[in-house]
């Protein structure tokens, strides 16, 4: 797989990878790879949410904004 950037972009990805003392392909390709595992585990998180509503197991709103909220102001 090939993927092109402008030369500011490989500027910049240069740029990146020196501070963190790796070239810039592997800065690109973690990055990738990041990304991908992320969107995988978000993805195992809506399915989870689906299942979990399409047995009833809901929450009222109220209740979510109250967790929201405690989890907000202790940090």
């Amino acid at each position: 797989m090939e993927v092109r950037f402008t030369p500011e972009q490989e500027a910049q990805l240069s740029q990146i990878a020196n501070q963190a003392g790796i070239d810039a392909e592997q800065l690109v390709k973690d990055a990738a790879l990041r990304v991908v595992e992320e969107d995988a585990e978000f993805l195992a998180g809506v399915r989870r949410g689906l299942a979990q509503a399409d047995r009833g197991e809901t929450i009222e709103h109220e209740k979510v904004k109250a967790r929201v909220d405690r989890r907000i102001l202790s940090k």
